[in-house]
């Protein structure tokens, strides 16, 4: 049955029996012959076939929205629905109404939540370039469809249908949306890279014309249908009455409710069952005034300051229910009405020529200007196909367009087949085109090796929490900046995205109120203070940065990147003094594996174990030991040592570890004569430090190593090792058997391990990875990397 028939049948029926209570198999009842069981059993389909189909096409780079439209599909007339059997046995035609009722429903909230997520500021704050995509983007496809379509009107014989509905297809396929282009980014971990806060930009530009021509065409269509004269003027009359109430008086009293939420563990459970009625209340609104009622919860959504207090608890709380079990629904049930049998060749041909105008006058319109501001060819064609394509608010639309007549079934289907089809072919090739990673290769060199001691040195230090604080100012004072030997200190706060839909870094400018938390308050006043402390030696520029844990290492490297840092320190993922969870603290694991890998210089893991809380000046000796094996990372280590050397309280003890076979061997490597260099220049610019310490300990393997290293313990305040060393060498032989920490090296994951007793802090350090070394420092087991002497 198509729309055109539902909309002129006035009264349907269906046997009350099966909306009665189900006894069970044991009493004769067979569940699948009453409603809940069957509302049940589909939802339960659609869990399984949609988690089938991400599991094959995810890792192509295929979008979610595509699997679970595909997963429709198969579950439409078209093929399950096509065998009598099946559909007997499955789709009762009682059960739609409930399914229809559940998926709109989380459709209802979704769409709040991405209004929540949506930060108004943004258009305001747009740049150029993106609002000159966003507008191109917006009206140069509207023109050139309306152009085509109006060619085939006045020069193809078409039906009645056809013809009545062209006119808007061609205006419908151009549209975009911001939600869309966010979940594409999402789903291909872009969404913090270059292109992916340009597309995000833009779209905001291009999905807010979208919108707003979309509601009037609606609402004219609507007013003009029933022939009443005064009905345009008064549904606009009180969508701008509605829009005044959301903001002079819920937007208010929303964050009058955040205030008082602030220092608290969590939200009020009153507060959020308010937000929940004003959900509903604004969905009846719409309704009543003739709107879409899904239009009322996106504008209150808006409403809704994003990120925390409120923005984030509503996100949690509601976000993975109805993201992963409603919302399929919605989008599952959709592709069950692609009905193939509707569709004819030749109207199959109109469309769809539509359609790829469209789609290819959107691509050109984004390649354009950014071809003007040179971009990469290769970046701007990806950045035309995220704008391009179109989802699940495409959907919402066309449905609402069947529903008043606008266009036909037809027309309908052929369109959503188009939408499947170009974002299932294209998303992929964003995937293996776009590396956002390439932009981070440098041939130059950024290490602390090759920083000389009176240049200034850049560092750039990665906070998640402000417990973090204490220990990388201690770090920072150990580095000993002075007239001499200047540094230049950033630090980045990095927040999870929760509550947001935008990725975001904010620079905190002296005198500038930009934070966003008050954790990012509490980091930066102690950083100042240390600041005004150190007489002018040091300059602190802190950042927050605000993107997911899954593209957050993106964020870290292009600060690097842009600051031309030579050493990036981050925090290990377990610290004693903070209580996460074990899915965060994965997360941030993820997080330092990925920077480790893809860094533009050298990189610093710190294993906080320090006692002390306070930022508490170097009044007594800081003992530092440098545990030296040998390779890169080693004399990256030293280097860094050698600098702290020259801090009147720092204690510096140099500890190598030589095998007694290579004693008498006398065919060096390259890298055990650049060994001896660095240990040679450490002695000799040290030669009158008492505080400086070279000690030759001899091992022949394994156990000897750590036996030296349990000797340390509790003699020194800080241990740095490199990441990497020769894995062929029978020191490291016994401890290759096991590793608890991988990403540390061996060396490093015996310090680290939750096994050991030792109180000292660690850093683990790997000097800058080339191109050529990138692909073996991703996996430090692998066949490839035993044969690198690093």
């Amino acid at each position: 049955m198509d729309s055109n028939d539902v909309n002129e049948t006035s009264t349907i029926c269906f046997l009350t029996k099966h909306y009665g209570i189900n006894r069970g198999v044991f009493f004769g009842d067979d569940p699948l012959n009453f409603v809940n069981p069957m509302v049940l059993a589909q939802i339960s389909l659609c869990g399984i076939f949609t988690s089938l189909f991400q599991f094959f096409l995810a890792p192509l780079g295929v979008t979610n929205f595509v699997s679970q439209m595909l997963v429709g599909f198969v579950m439409g007339p078209s093929i399950m629905g096509s065998h009598h059997s099946i559909r007997e046995a499955f789709f009762l035609p009682e059960s739609f109404y409930v399914m229809d009722t559940l998926a709109y429903f989380g459709l209802m909230l979704f769409l709040f939540l991405v209004g929540v997520k949506m930060d108004l500021n943004m258009l305001w704050n747009t740049g150029r370039r993106a609002v000159i995509i966003g507008l191109a983007t917006f009206l140069f496809p509207l023109i050139l469809s309306f152009i085509i379509s109006q060619c085939f009107l006045h020069s193809l014989a078409l039906e009645q249908r056809i013809h009545r509905s062209l006119l808007w297809v061609a205006s419908l396929q151009s549209m975009s949306s911001f939600h869309v282009t966010n979940c594409l980014l999402t789903d291909l971990k872009l969404l913090n890279s270059e292109i992916g806060k340009l597309a995000l930009s833009s779209s905001m530009i291009s999905g807010t014309c979208a919108w707003f021509w979309i509601s009037i065409i609606f609402t004219g269509k609507q007013s003009i249908g029933e022939h009443k004269k005064g009905s345009l003027l008064l549904m606009f009359l009180f969508v701008a009455i509605m829009l005044i109430l959301l903001g002079c008086l819920v937007r208010p009293l929303v964050q009058r409710m955040a205030r008082r939420s602030e220092g608290k563990k969590s939200v009020s459970e009153s507060h959020i069952f308010e937000i929940f009625i004003m959900v509903m209340a604004s969905a009846l609104f719409g309704e009543i005034v003739g709107q879409h009622f899904l239009f009322g919860p996106m504008l209150l959504g808006l409403a809704i300051p994003d990120g925390p207090p409120i923005g984030s608890t509503l996100i949690t709380k509601l976000d993975s229910f109805i993201s992963y079990v409603l919302l399929p629904l919605y989008v599952v049930i959709s592709g069950t009405k692609l009905d193939f049998s509707l569709i004819t060749w030749r109207h199959f041909g109109i469309i769809e020529t539509l359609a790829v105008f469209s789609f290819l006058s959107k691509v050109v319109a984004t390649m354009i200007p950014c071809l003007f501001t040179r971009m990469a060819k290769r970046d701007a064609f990806c950045l035309g196909i995220v704008l391009s394509c179109q989802g699940i608010t495409d959907v919402v639309i066309l449905q609402r367009a069947v529903y008043i007549n606008l266009i036909d079934h037809e027309s309908y289907t052929i369109m959503l087949l188009s939408i499947i089809i170009f974002a299932g072919v294209f998303t992929p090739v964003i995937k293996y085109m776009y590396n956002p990673s390439r932009m981070y290769t440098t041939c130059k060199r950024r290490t602390m090796e090759d920083t000389k001691v009176t240049d200034e040195l850049r560092l750039l230090a990665c906070l998640h929490h402000q417990e973090h604080t204490p220990s990388i100012i201690k770090l920072l004072e150990a580095t000993y900046p002075n007239p001499h030997n200047p540094v230049c200190f950033y630090v980045v706060h990095l927040i999870d995205l929760r509550g947001r839909a935008t990725p975001t870094i904010v620079a905190h400018h002296r005198g500038k109120k930009e934070t966003t938390l008050e954790e990012s308050d509490h980091i930066i006043n102690a950083l100042r203070l240390y600041e005004k402390q150190s007489h002018g030696n040091i300059t602190f520029c802190p950042f927050s940065a605000i993107s997911p844990y899954a593209t957050m290492h993106n964020d870290v490297c292009h600060l690097a990147m842009d600051k031309r840092a030579a050493f990036v320190v981050v925090p290990f993922h377990k610290h004693w003094a903070i209580h996460t969870s074990e899915a965060e603290a994965n997360c941030i694991r993820n997080v330092n594996r990925k920077i480790l890998t893809m860094a533009p210089c050298s990189v610093g893991v710190f294993i906080d174990r320090s006692t002390s809380s306070t930022n508490t000046p170097l009044t007594n000796v800081y003992n530092i030991c440098v545990l030296l094996i040998g390779g890169q990372d080693d004399r990256e280590a030293l280097a860094y040592a050698n600098r702290m050397a020259i801090h009147p309280n720092v204690g510096v003890t140099l500890v190598r570890l030589i095998e007694r076979k290579k004693l008498d061997n006398f065919n060096y490597t390259q890298d055990m004569v650049k060994d001896a260099e660095a240990i040679n220049a450490f002695r000799e610019a040290n030669m009158n430090n008492k505080l400086c310490i070279y000690e030759e300990e001899e091992v022949k393997d394994s156990v000897g190593v750590v036996s030296v290293i349990r000797k340390m313990e509790n003699c020194f305040d800080l241990i740095i090792v490199g990441r990497h060393h020769d894995c062929n060498s029978a020191l490291l032989g016994g401890l290759r058997e096991w590793s608890e920490f991988p990403e540390l090296g061996f060396i490093g994951d015996m310090l680290a391990s939750s096994d050991t007793n030792y109180e000292v802090s660690v850093l683990i350090v790997q000097q800058q990875a080339f191109p050529e070394d990138k692909l073996q420092l991703e996996n430090p087991n692998s066949a490839a990397a035993v044969n690198m002497n690093i």
